[in-house]
C-alpha cells in the first residue's frame, strides 16, 4: 500500500508540474501576444502619423502653389524665395513673429530676394470676436484702399494687438482709427467695419486655411515647405531671415 501510495503521489506531482508548465507557456504566449499587439498598435500609430504628416505637407504645398485671394503680398512674384504666413490677428505668437521679422522681410522683399504673403484668418474667435472683426476690417481695407494700405493696416493691427485675455480692448472705433492711420478713407471703411461687411471673406479665408491643413498660427511655409527651424518664436524668426539672406 505504501508503494502504491508513493506512486500515486509521484504521479500527482508530475501532473501538477506538467500543468504548471502548460500555464507558464500560456502566460508567455499571452504576454508575447500582448507585446506584439502593442508593437503593431504603436507601429501603426507611427505609420498613420507619418502618413498624415505627409498628407498635410502635400495639402500645404498645393495651397501655396498659387497666390491666395485671401491675403496681401510684398516682393516680386519672380523672387527666388516664397514665404507664406498663415496668421490670426489675436495670436500672440503671430504678434511676436511679426515684430521679429517685419523689417527684415520688408527689406528682403524690397531687394527682390523674397515674396512674402500674409494670409490672415479666424482661428481664435472662441476667445472673443476680435479675430473676425480685425480680419473683416483688413479685407475691407484691402478692397477699398489697395494692398499697400492693407499691409500698413496689417502692421498696425499687430502693433496694437489686444491680449487673448481681453480681446475686446480694441473696439470697432479703434479699428476705424487704425485703418485711417494706415491711409484708408474713413467714409470707405467705417460702416463696413461696424457691420462686418466682409464677414464672408473671413469665412472663406478660414475655410481655405482649413482645407490647406493649417491648424495653428503662425504657420510658416518657405518655398512650399513648412518652416519649423526654431524652439522659440525668436529663433524661428532669426533662422527664417538667415535662410533668405
Amino acid at each position: 500500500m505504501s508503494s502504491k501510495a508513493s506512486a500515486r503521489a509521484q504521479k500527482a506531482a508530475e501532473m501538477r508540474a506538467a500543468q504548471k508548465k502548460r500555464e507558464s507557456r500560456r502566460r508567455l504566449l499571452t504576454i508575447g501576444g500582448v507585446a506584439l499587439a502593442m508593437i503593431l498598435i504603436v507601429g501603426g500609430a507611427i505609420a498613420v502619423s507619418l502618413w498624415q504628416q505627409d498628407k498635410d505637407q502635400k495639402k500645404l504645398e498645393q495651397a501655396v502653389s498659387a497666390e491666395s485671394d485671401y491675403g496681401v503680398a510684398i516682393g516680386p512674384k519672380d523672387a527666388p524665395h516664397d514665404v507664406v504666413i498663415y496668421e490670426d490677428f489675436l495670436c500672440p505668437f503671430c504678434g511676436q513673429l511679426e515684430k521679429a521679422t517685419r523689417e527684415d522681410l520688408a527689406r528682403l522683399a524690397a531687394d527682390g530676394k523674397v515674396r512674402v504673403e500674409y494670409r490672415p484668418f479666424d482661428l481664435l474667435s472662441r476667445l472673443g470676436d476680435y479675430p473676425i472683426r480685425a480680419t473683416n476690417a483688413f479685407a475691407l481695407v484691402l478692397e477699398k484702399s489697395g494692398p499697400e494700405v492693407a499691409k500698413k493696416f496689417h502692421d498696425l493691427l499687430y502693433e496694437n494687438q489686444p491680449s487673448e485675455e481681453d480681446p475686446g480692448a480694441v473696439t470697432d472705433d479703434d479699428l476705424v482709427a487704425l485703418a485711417v492711420e494706415a491711409g484708408a478713407t474713413e467714409s470707405d471703411v467705417k460702416d463696413g467695419i461696424e457691420n462686418l461687411s466682409h464677414k464672408s471673406w473671413v469665412d472663406e479665408a478660414t475655410a481655405e486655411a482649413g482645407k490647406a491643413g493649417v491648424s495653428g498660427t503662425p504657420t510658416i511655409l518657405l518655398d512650399g515647405k513648412v518652416f519649423q527651424d526654431g524652439r522659440t518664436v525668436q529663433e524661428l524668426a532669426t533662422n527664417l531671415v538667415a535662410e533668405l539672406e
